[in-house]
Order: structure tokens, then sequence, then C-alpha cells
């Protein structure tokens, strides 16, 4: 957990004030209940990119809802949990898989006290409750669920449930997107949901920017050694954006997890082939990708070389 506070944090980085002065206005007029605040997310670590978080503030200030599309590891989940902590608002979070349809949004019937009643989905509370929505790989999303999106995106923001009545959204009430466009299973959205958008593209992580969320995560490591790590990320990037592997391994997630484990005393070679060489099944890929971290992580390395105050 990061002790550094979202506002400061976004001083620091030279974010236009006027839109933090907003942002404060903001969280003190649109007060939540007490049952919706265990939802508001705690960040972790921070998203780097002034121009990217002035976009997602104005356009979520100004009460439209946006897309943040990019690559895979740029960092899309870690803005959507930001920008929920920096508004003080709840959470409710929808991964779209082949499963995902209207009911599991909306709601569905349930019999309850002899009678039936709406057993309330993420986006019908996320409405009423004034939250953000996050819709994880909306590109994934089915007919039967962007038909409820439609509607719950419309500029005239209501929801119209058929057998209920119709939930118009509290009025601090944002719906994010994210799609990676790489991920096997996404297809293209249509015009029509895209145009319920402001879309935030997201470019892919460089060097520096590794490094300070990795100094964020990992200020004991030792810098110089952790440049090692931030290369094998960097050159797996280039080798999966010239088609030579997938993108599986290119996981940032990953390789922060790795590096946790390091910590925790586990040798860098073993650490690095839990969270980097087994996320591809492909032997030839598993290769590739071994000869990369063979270059970068010599075998002698212990936990103590990259952390040495452990």
């Amino acid at each position: 957990m990061i002790n550094v506070d979202i506002i400061k944090f976004l001083i620091e980085h030279d974010v236009n004030q006027k839109l933090i002065d907003d942002i404060i206005y903001f969280k003190n007029f649109y007060k939540i209940d007490n049952e919706s605040k265990d939802r508001i997310p705690e960040p972790t670590n921070f998203f780097y990119g002034k121009d990217i978080w002035e976009m997602s503030i104005a356009a979520l200030l100004e009460g439209e809802n946006i897309l943040l599309s990019g690559p895979k590891a740029t960092g899309k989940n870690v803005l959507s949990d930001n920008l929920c902590h920096l508004f003080g608002r709840p959470q409710w979070n929808v991964s779209f898989h082949v499963n995902t349809d209207s009911s599991s949004l909306i709601g569905t019937d349930t019999f309850q006290d002899n009678e039936v009643k709406l057993r309330k989905g993420a986006v019908y509370r996320c409405a009423v409750h004034g939250g953000f929505g996050i819709f994880d790989e909306i590109n994934m999303a089915k007919n039967d669920a962007i038909v409820v999106l439609h509607s719950a995106l419309d500029y005239r923001r209501i929801i119209d449930i058929p057998g209920y009545d119709k939930i118009k959204l509290h009025e601090a009430t944002r719906f994010i997107g994210t799609m990676n466009y790489d991920y096997a299973g996404t297809k293209d959205l249509n015009e029509a949901l895209v145009s319920r958008f402001l879309v935030v593209d997201i470019p892919k992580v460089d060097r520096e920017k590794l490094l300070r969320i990795l100094k964020d995560e990992f200020n004991d490591a030792n810098e110089e050694i952790l440049n090692q790590f931030i290369g094998v990320f960097l050159d797996l990037q280039t080798k999966s954006e010239n088609s030579e592997i997938s993108t599986k391994a290119v996981d940032l997630r990953g390789l922060i997890s790795a590096l946790k484990t390091i910590r925790r005393g586990l040798k860098p070679r073993l650490a690095i082939r839990m969270g980097i060489t087994g996320k591809t099944f492909d032997e030839y890929e598993k290769e590739i990708v071994g000869d990369i971290i063979r270059t970068r992580i010599p075998e002698a390395w212990k936990a103590t070389d990259v952390f040495p105050s452990i």
C-alpha cells in the first residue's frame, strides 16, 4: 500500500490545478452512503502520465463516460482504480466474458418473502448509489449485454427494466470501459457504443515509466539490478510487437509478483519462471522467453542481490 496522498501525487506531476480544485468540489458535493464506502478502492500504486490524467479527469467532471484503450500492461486497470479513489466514488466492476448477459448487469428475478423481486446487479447498484462502474474488457461483451450498456451510457441517463420501474442514474454515476485490442475473443465495438464514450488511448510503457512504477513498489531494491528486470519486460514487449511471441509473457503484473517473491527470499530465476515464463504454454515460445531471461538474469543471482536489506 502506498502512503502518498493522490492529490499530492497529481500536484507533484503538474496536473492542471483547476481540475484538482474541481475534483475536491465534486467530492464535497456528492456524498456517499455508509454502506458504499468500503467499495472505494485504495490504490497500491499510481498511474503515470500527466496528459492521460488530465483527459480522464476533465471528461469525468463533465459527466462523460470514458473508454481506456491500449495494449496489454499499460495500466488501464490501475488508472480505473485511481480515478475511483480520486473522486471518492464506490466502484462496481464487471469483467466481460461469454456468460455476461443483461441479467448479470441489471439483475434477475428471485423469489423472496412470497413474491418475485429483483436481485439487483452491478449496473443497477452503481446507478443508484452514484458509483463508478468499471466495464473491464468491454470489447468482449456479447449483444445481450450491449443492449444494457447502450441504455446505461445514454445521455438520458435512464435504464428501463422490463417489469420494473425505470432507474434514473445518480448524478455522480460514471462508467469507465477498458479494452485491449490484442486479446483473443475480442471484437470491434459498434459505432453506437463507442459514441457514448470519450476515448483515452493509453500508450505502451517505456523504461522511465517502468522504473517509476517499480521504484514505488520496491524502493529497497538495487536499482541497477531492477533495470535488468525492466530490460526483460521491454525485450519481451519488442518481441511481441514483432510477432515473434504472443503477448502472454508481456505481463507487468507477473513481473511485480515475481519481484515480491524475490523480496520474500526466492531465487530470481525461480521467481521469474513463475511470473513470466510460466505465462506461456507453447514450448517454442518458452524457449524464446527463456533466452531473453538468461541474458538479463544470471543463474547465480540470489534474493539478496536484488534486495540487499533482506
